[in-house]
């Protein structure tokens, strides 16, 4: 007799919906770009590093550059850092972003594997307003469809912030010059050394879309007692590092103050040590742990001798006869009410004096838009940012759009990749007379990586090594010369290592029901108890019965459907190794280990069918 359970059950997983896997693959679904990350590192792995290169290219654009400067919002959403219980309180995510950088460096020519130009023009002018990662996506994207692209720069070369705001001693030249130069060669027009002054100038010029990128190119200023009295030694942050990269800016102060708590501050920090600062520090209004820097910015900075005092607030620049001498801080703390809303307060204790002989602003970012007239047909909203469309990417004025800092404001350089192919998808589909709003599904292949009864076409084995650290160049020498890249990148061997951290999570456990005879084999041998057999519950009530519980909610569940006993079996995502010991114990073939391979379709052919991307099934 088959027992019955009451209650609302939960629906069999639709394995067939691309979202399904592709969310169980953290780091791309956390990948703006959404590029396939374990694809590349197992690619890395077997040595085949120009693939991997491809691979990142045709997602993130810019791997070379990526590769050292990323904010790696993949790293977070690591499921390594989930089930590894070896290394201590804060276990590591995989190297994923210096992982991409070794794919750059170990690559070797690839310049016969890009698009070639010359393509037949399709009689569609686009102009890309600005020279930075997301109006190059755009013509990255675009010129191989026979887009006829022209990209407007105010500097005479391309890149954007990424070349005049980050440092060479993070980021070199020649790294930019390779990457923006793949795209040039695709057949786009770049004028460099031109300054777009006027929208309405521009569209006079009928182009068939406007495509703006130009970044939020004005620092936020700090108008507190003594900034105009002072102001020969006060620089904003960002117009400062550019003045570095053009050599404006050759030397500075022996104390200097860098207020702001992000990562542009912590370039001018570095930066300054650099060019003669003897005592450098950060002076931040917020917390240490609440500064928007990334966490190995702050660590580095440290390394190279620069405190980093928090919550002080900015209340006067001290001058004498117009030469700064200092600034004096107010200390607060910080004070939360019911709705976890952060107040800061005084501490009530005596202000700080802090000497100095230059200070550098990193307190924000803005844009600034005026060379757009009011009645051009763009809305802006009250505080002067275009009204985007934050699907299209269009403004009110639908042939003209907007991406990466100028679109929502200040974020990075992964964000504009990512803006810049949504906005490329637009363009294409609107200029074939499409509906921009339908946006194309994933191309999803699935491939089963069986190579034998217990062998896969891929290292099932689960490494327990800790994270590799990424060698450095020595600090006495980094430190005299601000051309020369801090970070060494991985060489081979630590590079083979740290992709054995990998999970494979896009290699999956795939369950077919039918062959399922309820053995338990599987579960007896999972190493992490993911897996098992159970009467079908409501949800909540489920995720406690299992052999052992499910506790993170933003993770979905895999639930089968019903089996002989009408019990299901059920897998707790988050913490599966994809170690293919269940599909190798299994004795009827139930479990598999299945390859799925997601890309975000781009613009092309692909974006304008409205029909689903067909799913490729390869048993």
């Amino acid at each position: 007799m088959v027992p019955s359970w009451g209650g609302k059950r939960v629906r069999a997983t639709d394995t067939r919906n691309p979202d399904y896997f592709h969310k169980v693959v953290d780091c791309q679904w956390a990948c703006p770009a959404h590029t396939p990350v374990p694809e590349y590192i197992r690619l890395i792995a077997a040595g085949q590093y120009a693939d991997a290169y491809m691979v990142n290219w045709k997602s993130n654009v810019f791997p070379g550059i990526l590769g050292r400067t990323c904010d790696r919002p993949c790293e977070p959403a690591c499921r390594r850092g989930r089930v590894e219980e070896n290394n201590g309180d804060k276990p590591e995510p995989v190297a994923i972003c210096r992982l991409k950088r070794v794919a750059a460096d170990l690559k070797g020519d690839i310049a016969a594997r890009l698009p070639k130009p010359g393509v037949k023009r399709n009689g569609k002018r686009i102009a890309c307003v600005g020279g930075g990662p997301s109006s190059l996506t755009v013509a990255r994207d675009l010129a191989p469809l026979g887009y006829e692209v022209t990209v407007f720069e105010a500097d005479p070369k391309g890149g954007g912030f990424m070349r005049t705001q980050v440092p060479r001693f993070r980021l070199p030249e020649a790294v930019i010059d390779e990457e923006v130069g793949y795209i040039l060669d695709l057949g786009v027009e770049f004028r460099g050394g031109t300054r777009i002054d006027s929208m309405k100038t521009l569209l006079a010029q009928h182009w068939d879309a406007v495509f703006v990128g130009s970044g939020a190119p004005r620092g936020r200023d700090l108008e507190i007692p003594g900034r105009a009295e002072a102001a020969a030694h006060i620089h904003i942050g960002i117009d400062w590092l550019s003045s570095v990269y053009f050599g404006h800016v050759t030397k500075v102060g022996k104390r200097v103050i860098v207020l702001g708590g992000g990562n542009t501050a912590m370039d001018c920090c570095r930066s300054s040590r650099r060019l003669g600062g003897d005592e450098v520090k950060v002076i931040v209004r917020s917390g240490f742990d609440e500064m928007k820097a990334s966490p190995w910015e702050k660590e580095d900075a440290m390394h190279e001798g620069i405190p980093i005092l928090d919550f002080r607030v900015p209340k006067a620049f001290i001058h004498e006869n117009g030469k700064l001498t200092g600034m004096t801080f107010e200390k607060v703390r910080a004070e939360y009410d019911a709705k976890g809303r952060r107040k800061l307060v005084p501490t009530g204790e005596e202000d700080e004096f802090h000497a100095c002989d230059e200070v550098l602003l990193a307190v924000g970012q803005e844009n600034a838009f005026p060379w757009i007239e009011r009645d051009c047909g763009i809305d802006f909203d009250e505080w002067g940012m275009p009204v985007v469309d934050k699907i299209t990417f269009q403004s009110s004025r639908p042939d003209v759009l907007f991406g990466g800092d100028a679109a929502f404001g200040p974020k990075n350089i992964i964000w504009a990749v990512a803006h810049g192919h949504e906005a490329a998808v637009t363009i294409d589909k609107m200029l074939n007379g499409e509906d921009a709003r339908d946006r194309p599904l994933p191309a999803v292949a699935v491939m089963s990586q069986k190579m034998g009864i217990h062998e896969w076409s891929y290292d099932n084995e689960v490494s327990l090594d800790e994270r590799r650290k990424v060698p450095l160049a020595p600090k006495e020498r980094a430190l005299k010369d601000i051309k020369l890249e801090v970070e060494l990148g991985f060489d081979v061997a630590l590079a083979l290592k740290e992709t054995q951290r990998c999970l494979n999570c896009d290699v999956q456990t795939v369950f077919a029901p039918k062959l399922c005879i309820e053995c338990d084999a599987c579960i007896d041998i999972c190493p992490v108890d993911s897996l098992t057999l159970a009467p079908n519950l409501e949800e909540p009530e489920l995720r406690t019965h299992l052999t052992a519980p499910a506790v993170n909610l933003t993770q979905a569940i895999y639930v089968s459907d019903a089996l002989p006993t009408a019990r299901v079996m059920v897998k707790d995502e988050d913490v599966c190794l994809h170690c293919g010991l269940c599909a190798e114990r299994c004795p009827t073939g139930a479990w598999d280990m299945q390859k799925v391979l997601i890309e975000i379709t781009k613009a092309g052919p692909a974006c304008r069918s409205r029909a689903p991307a067909p799913e490729e099934v390869v048993a």
